[in-house]
């Protein structure tokens, strides 16, 4: 059966919140490991959904992996102009690598942004060792915009990427 990019269920946030906790784990992108207060966040997708729309891949009824869309004015907009979305928290459960999830759920996120009126641009930040994400992003066009790199925490830059739409 093919992979289904869609809106996650209620049901689903639980699972989703595993998956991308532990995938920003398991990959060491969390500067206090388990005590990393930014952990909460991760598997806060109820409080995301409520906020902006959050994406979830899915094939033969397993969940793969998932992303957070921010349309303009979104609380949870980090970076993004009034006439740009972003999208954030893109995560992939580990034994599911490689089998597209990841590209598939920004392709949607570049969809959604499309099909916004008003909307020039998609943006996104990103931790210099994800590298598997910035081939994925190379590869769909995003473009890196380094004059708007930030630090949400003191010894922490994100690197950003924006998408011309």
């Amino acid at each position: 059966m093919d992979m289904v990019i869609r809106t996650a269920l209620p049901a689903e946030y639980a699972e989703l919140g595993e998956i991308t906790s532990g995938a920003y784990l398991a990959d060491g992108h969390l500067d206090f490991n388990e005590d990393d207060g930014y952990l909460n966040v991760l598997r806060d997708v109820a409080g995301r959904a409520a906020q902006g729309e959050v994406l979830v891949a899915v094939r033969d009824e397993r969940l793969l992996g998932g992303v957070t869309f921010a349309a303009p004015g979104s609380a949870l907009a980090d970076i993004a102009a009034p006439d740009e979305a972003e999208f954030r928290m893109l995560a992939v459960a580990r034994e599911a690598r490689g089998q597209g999830a990841g590209e598939a759920l920004v392709r949607a996120c570049v969809e959604r942004a499309r099909s916004l009126e008003g909307v020039t641009g998609l943006v996104l930040s990103t931790q210099g060792g994800m590298a598997e994400a910035h081939r994925i992003y190379a590869r769909l066009g995003f473009v890196r915009t380094p004059e708007r790199d930030w630090a949400p925490i003191e010894g922490l830059t994100l690197l950003t990427y924006r998408l011309k739409l």
